[in-house]
């Protein structure tokens, strides 16, 4: 069906009986390698007997007699060898693929150079070009023993003297003898001068095989020559005949372009996966109070790159925004769409923008992208001091919430149309966040396949995370990485046809005994105040070393506050592994850090606050913007 002739290929996909599995990575020391044993049976007789017209593939010395002409013989044999060549994926796979499908049918051993390193499409191979040698193969020796074994070592080495001592990397000569014969690109018997020097040249022979007993093939790819093989007969076989030069070709040419190809394919998607690396988190932030856990996996590995991503967005006031997305599709299109709208996610989290505006613009963005660019996007704001959610989806599948005590429930979310639609009005919804809750966020490939709908999946989903949940001890919550493992096992090896993004937020939550809070009205006897809150607060949680820095740096920072605000001025303290501080205003200005000249009056206290915090910030707000700081705790690096 394939315009080959029918016949099968005889070549196993992984015989047993070979040696010629080596590593052979460019500037390793490939030796020569034997069968352990002959099996004529493995590969079709392409080799004439003696007695058949001229014409034919020579005599059959090592036993294979052909049945029919010649002709019909290499007609087979070519189209059974590359169909053999053309099953490997990549180059190594390709180049065993020749070395089998060659040894003992058409040559007694074979050497395959390759270039080091092999250009990619319209690249230029790197001067002086290089060739490694890369595969190597034979037939097993009469004696009984292997080159180097001490058996029939000798007798092997002077049957095929060019496998004992082949050069393993050879530095091509602009005007040889081998850059002549390669630019010739098409093979050549050694039984001139010219091919015998560049037969010496490349493999380090002293004495070629003589009587057309070898073939010296250049490996031409689309663009140029990207190595060479070397076809070689016992000096009891028969020699080669002219017509074996075309098969030669042939062989040469199939295994040449097939590497090019795998060479290309292999640049593609390093590419594809560089994209989607870089279009996802390359860390997930540390967050106060909450935990987190990704995974991502893709369609498969045809398809390295999709829409599906996730993400994490420090919020201020210590919280975090959780984000799981969906984009239709699983090309490189899809990934930079996706990539766009986490860009637009971004930048809309960080003016603190609540769910459903945040997914309202999104939409906006969508359709100023182009009509049928569709997603879905689950948009979640955990706040880890009220211990709530609040969250708006559009389109995507439900999260799936595993209390601490093992218990599942899916979130009731208002599914809404998916992004991109346009002229949709999102709801959002706010519910409670008990500490030790893990909330798990997912794109529709991990519960949607061909053999199961959305709904089967989230249940098959909360069964997972409640058998997971029953393996930890009750007063403690299951680990999140493991959980992550767990949550993938339900698809199964033949269900994935979609990309899978899964985000797991654990939440832990501020005790109401770790934050404390005070509202000031914008006047300057109102910095004492601040004052008052950090030295009680700071007695109460028995942190009296850190009262004479953090006093100072809250008095700076609301000091600026109350000079320019016009409503109240909001100060909070919080404890967790760190001390953090925060004064919010309702002045959409930025303060920026200056040095400030001896005669000037203000300008210090950012500097002050940069030289003794641990770090700190500004974000601006929909109502103005917050300063924090943060101070490590003492016995703390």
């Amino acid at each position: 069906m394939d315009g080959h002739p029918l016949v099968t290929d005889p070549t196993s996909p992984q015989p047993a009986a070979r040696t010629a599995d080596v590593p052979s990575h460019a500037g390793s020391a490939a030796l020569p390698h034997a069968r352990s044993e002959p099996d004529p049976a493995e590969h079709p007789p392409v080799r004439a007997d003696p007695e058949t017209a001229s014409g034919t593939l020579g005599g059959g010395g090592s036993g294979t007699v052909g049945s029919g002409s010649g002709t019909i013989d290499r007609l087979r044999f070519v189209g059974v060898a590359t169909r053999r060549i053309a099953r490997g994926s990549d180059a190594e796979e390709i180049i065993l693929g020749l070395c089998r499908a060659t040894v003992p049918t058409f040559a007694d051993a074979i050497l395959v150079y390759l270039l080091n390193p092999l250009p990619v499409g319209d690249e230029q191979p790197t001067n002086p070009w290089v060739f490694v040698l890369r595969r190597t193969d034979r037939i097993p020796d009469v004696s009984g023993g292997l080159a180097g074994d001490g058996g029939g070592g000798t007798a092997t080495a002077a049957v095929l003297p060019l496998l004992s001592g082949a050069l393993t990397r050879v530095e091509l000569r602009g005007n040889g003898p081998l850059a002549e014969v390669l630019r010739g690109v098409r093979p050549v018997f050694t039984d001139s001068q010219v091919s015998q020097q560049a037969l010496s040249e490349l493999t380090g022979a002293e004495t070629p095989p003589q009587e057309r007993h070898a073939i010296l093939a250049p490996l031409r790819g689309q663009r140029r020559v990207i190595g060479a093989a070397v076809f070689l007969r016992r000096p009891d076989s028969d020699a080669f005949q002219k017509d074996d030069l075309q098969v030669a070709q042939q062989l040469s040419t199939h295994a040449a372009l097939g590497v090019d190809k795998a060479i290309l394919h292999g640049r593609e998607a390093s590419i594809a996966d560089e994209l989607q690396r870089t279009m996802l988190p390359d860390d997930l932030p540390e967050p106060t109070g909450v935990r987190l856990a990704s995974r991502y996996l893709p369609a498969g590995k045809t398809a390295r790159v999709g829409g599906d991503w996730y993400d994490a967005i420090p919020l201020p006031g210590s919280r975090v925004a959780l984000v799981v997305g969906d984009v239709m599709g699983h090309s490189t299109t899809s990934a930079a769409i996706m990539g766009q709208l986490r860009t637009t996610v971004q930048t809309l989290a960080g003016l603190d923008l609540p769910p459903q505006e945040v997914l309202h613009h999104l939409d906006e963005q969508a359709q100023r992208l182009g009509d049928d660019r569709m997603a879905t996007c689950l948009y979640a704001v955990y706040d880890p001091v009220a211990h709530r959610i609040t969250a708006a989806n559009a389109g995507h599948p439900p999260p799936v919430l595993l209390h601490r005590d093992g218990s599942t429930e899916v979130v009731n979310l208002e599914p809404n149309a998916p992004i991109g639609v346009g002229g949709v009005d999102f709801q959002t919804v706010e519910l409670p966040a008990p500490p030790g809750s893990t909330l798990v966020l997912y794109t529709d490939g991990l519960v949607e396949s061909r053999t199961r709908d959305v709904w089967t999946g989230v249940e098959d989903l909360r069964e997972k995370l409640t058998e997971t949940a029953s393996l930890t001890r009750p007063d403690h919550a299951t680990p999140l990485e493991p959980l992550c493992e767990a949550i993938l096992d339900i698809v199964g090896p033949g269900d994935r046809d979609d990309d899978i993004a899964l985000l797991a937020a654990r939440f832990e939550g501020i005790a109401p005994g770790n934050e404390a809070s005070l509202e000031l009205e914008p006047r300057p006897e109102s910095v004492r105040h601040a004052r008052r809150l950090v030295r009680d607060s700071l007695a109460g949680w028995d942190l009296t070393e850190l009262e004479d820095a953090v006093e100072l740096l809250v008095s700076e920072v609301v000091t600026n506050a109350v000079r320019y605000a016009e409503r109240p001025v909001s100060v909070r303290l919080l404890r967790t592994d760190v001390l953090r501080c925060e004064v919010g205003d309702d002045v959409p200005q930025l303060p920026r850090l200056r040095q400030a000249g001896p005669a000037d009056e203000g300008g210090r206290g950012l500097y002050l606050v940069q030289r003794l915090a641990r770090k700190w910030g500004a974000t601006r707000l929909s109502t103005g913007k917050l300063v924090w700081f943060e101070m490590a705790l003492p016995g703390r690096s």
